[in-house]
């Protein structure tokens, strides 16, 4: 496989991580009860994130003139996956809530860090990647402690 299209296969597999971790976040959203208003805001953020760095990923793809993926993640869909857990939505306590929640951003933080493996990126996409990296990192590490305070 030639450098473009693993650069390019490499950003289309966090391009669909990002939307899966859309579609998972506002999936909780939906399921969030009012008093959760803070819950509702961190994970708003987490689709607002998401949404900024599929950007950033399209455009880097888009440079390389390969095709931009859509959808989410076919093999497995590996980050929604964790809020279609039954125990996520039975009793849906904040802890429950929170602990997939730090599944699917640990199911990130690996994609991520297998992205960092190719070797054939760009230092401009590296650069990317890793910024991209470090905020999934404290998203997790944010929701982690949230959960920890319970």
């Amino acid at each position: 496989m030639d450098n473009l299209k693993k650069q390019g296969e490499t950003l289309n597999d966090l391009i669909l991580i990002n939307n899966d971790r859309v579609e998972g976040y506002r999936k909780a959203i939906d399921q969030l009860s009012l008093e959760d208003a803070d819950l509702r805001q961190v994970f708003q953020e987490r689709v607002d994130q998401s949404r900024q760095f599929h950007a950033e990923l399209v455009n880097e793809v888009a440079r390389l003139g390969e095709d931009v993926k859509e959808g989410t993640l076919a093999s497995g869909k590996i980050y929604r996956a964790w809020m279609d857990v039954k125990s996520f939505f039975s009793g849906g306590d904040r802890k429950t809530v929170l602990d997939n929640c730090e599944d699917g951003e640990d199911a990130a933080v690996r994609a991520y860090d297998e992205a960092l493996e190719c070797e054939n990126l760009t230092p401009e996409q590296r650069a990317v990647i890793i910024r991209q990296h470090a905020e999934v990192k404290a998203s997790h590490d944010r929701i982690k402690t949230m959960r920890d305070s319970l």
